[in-house]
């Protein structure tokens, strides 16, 4: 048993942890233009700065959290917290755009193990399920919240400082989470034994990559592009020979047995779909505040957080009680079902509409995903031994990460594809203009500023409307799918208890048997 001090120490920690990389990430997205005018990286590069992180984050994910099941997630935790602290620097002070995409890329692997390492010690320390659950239900939230953040300190700090102060100003924070880890965290002898497979990190990492590239190069240059169908194959080969060596070897890198536990594999489903359904909304408002109604990053950031401290609500207030009350099923499905509404009721927002009115719809959006993804971040935690967490909030994160690409690509692509077929521009319109506007709301903007007063009013005007028409079916499709993952979610986790009983720990704890 650990003292309530320690615990709530540790759950500190593991937040700032977690907030960091992700203020990081939305922060980065403002300091494009200005890195861009110092740095002149072409257009390739601008597109590897962006994706580096999300790319080693993502292939890193599951070696990462089998690494911190073996050598013990403080240690883990600790040696990522100095790595993202040193990347930070060099991103900060990158001279080139090749050192920068390499320095991103860093700090993609040292993102990898903050993730899982968080989660595993708060699974560790927070052994009642009601406390642990709002401690998952806060740590979600927090982490949502952060993204709504990065927006706000990015343009702060950007008002006064230059493009590398928004990467330098995590080498303090993680420099204090370094020494206030060292002495809080607590300290866990690692109980899963036997060396790293080596063989299964290239495959899983091949696998997800592939996966995750397809989807960004379809969503970028469509499902006809010849890369994303040889992406798409390859990453499903390498991921199903991983799978097939995981259950060969007698020390795999990931447990393929915990999919046999209704509670976890429905849990990892479940969040893959909901953040499906999720991801696209914080860029297609984004993009609304900031392009269709002109308003400034740091005030669209604001508008967002929202939406995040439903989340936060829903997760922390919401989900523990009713769990007890209700099931896990239900409140999973319960979220989904409230997320659904809020969805809808996005469908009468338009260009006229105050942002009073737009308030309930992202609450209810928030408490909803919050409720359910807290619902199954909990479960995945609970329904597998402590000294396999790692291993498992790693293939659950990966998940997420897998859900949340194929949201931007897929949704995205809805919100095109109505936004090309709702847009009337003017005839007397020139053909490069009216190409550039047809491509994007922000090429709108780009054609427009070449054209005379009145016509390129009249293209924007034209734009605007048809942005919230391919929002609208967007969020339709997305309340849609929330409404499927709530019945998915009932049939999935129907038979998963309200406490998980602690005796899973000592369940299938015998090593994979090797073939013969």
């Amino acid at each position: 048993m650990y003292s309530s001090a320690r615990k709530w120490g540790t759950f500190a920690i593991c937040c700032l942890l977690a907030v960091v990389p992700n203020i990081d990430l939305t922060a980065l997205n403002q300091a494009v233009p200005h890195l861009s005018a110092d740095l002149h990286p072409s257009a390739t590069q601008i597109l590897w700065i962006a994706d580096a992180y999300g790319f080693a984050l993502a292939g890193l994910l599951i070696t990462m959290g089998g690494i911190g099941d073996r050598i013990g997630h403080k240690k883990l935790l600790l040696m990522g917290t100095a790595l993202f602290a040193a990347a930070s620097a060099v991103t900060a002070y990158a001279p080139s755009a090749e050192l920068l995409i390499a320095a991103r890329a860093l700090l993609g692997v040292a993102g990898a193990t903050l993730m899982p390492s968080g989660l595993s010690l708060i699974r560790r320390v927070f052994t009642d399920p009601k406390e642990r659950t709002m401690a998952v239900g806060i740590f979600s939230g927090v982490g949502g919240l952060a993204v709504g953040l990065g927006p706000v300190i990015g343009g702060a700090l950007l008002d006064h400082f230059w493009w590398g102060s928004v990467f330098l100003i995590n080498v303090p924070i993680m420099v204090v989470a370094l020494l206030a880890g060292s002495i809080v965290l607590p300290e866990a002898r690692a109980k899963v034994t036997g060396r790293l497979d080596l063989a299964s990190v290239p495959l899983s990492v091949a696998g997800v990559l592939g996966l995750v590239y397809a989807v960004k190069e379809a969503a970028a240059h469509g499902l006809g592009e010849p890369k994303v169908a040889v992406a798409a194959v390859a990453g499903a080969a390498a991921l199903a020979a991983f799978w097939f060596r995981q259950t060969r070897i007698a020390e795999p890198l990931i447990d393929v047995r915990l999919f046999r536990r209704a509670a976890f594999s429905g849990s990892v489903g479940t969040n893959m779909f909901a953040m499906f359904a999720l991801v696209a909304q914080s860029l297609i408002f984004s993009l609304f505040f900031q392009l269709a109604l002109g308003w400034s990053p740091l005030k669209a950031g604001l508008a967002g957080l929202p939406g995040a401290a439903g989340a936060m609500i829903g997760g922390a207030a919401l989900a523990p009680p009713l769990i007890g009350a209700l099931g896990r099923a239900r409140v999973v499905a319960i979220g989904m079902l409230v997320a659904a509404g809020g969805f809808a009721l996005f469908l009468t927002i338009g260009l006229d509409t105050s942002y009073w009115t737009m308030l309930p719809a992202m609450l209810l959006s928030g408490i909803g995903m919050g409720m359910a993804l807290t619902t199954t971040a909990d479960t995945v935690l609970a329904s597998v031994p402590k000294d396999r967490s790692g291993a498992a909030s790693a293939i659950s994160e990966t998940a997420t990460e897998l859900g949340g690409a194929l949201g931007m690509a897929i949704l995205g692509s809805v919100l095109n594809a109505v936004y090309r077929d709702a847009l009337h521009l003017p005839a007397n319109v020139p053909a490069p203009a009216a190409a550039a506007a047809r491509d994007s709301l922000a090429g709108a903007f780009q054609a427009a500023s070449g054209l005379p007063g009145r016509l390129g009013g009249e293209v924007l005007g034209a734009a605007r409307g048809a942005f919230v028409d391919g929002m609208h079916g967007a969020l339709l499709c997305s309340a849609g799918l929330a409404a499927l993952v709530a019945v998915f979610a009932l049939v999935t986790l129907r038979s998963v208890p309200k406490v998980i009983p602690d005796a899973v720990e000592d369940a299938d704890a015998a090593p994979v048997p090797a073939a013969k």
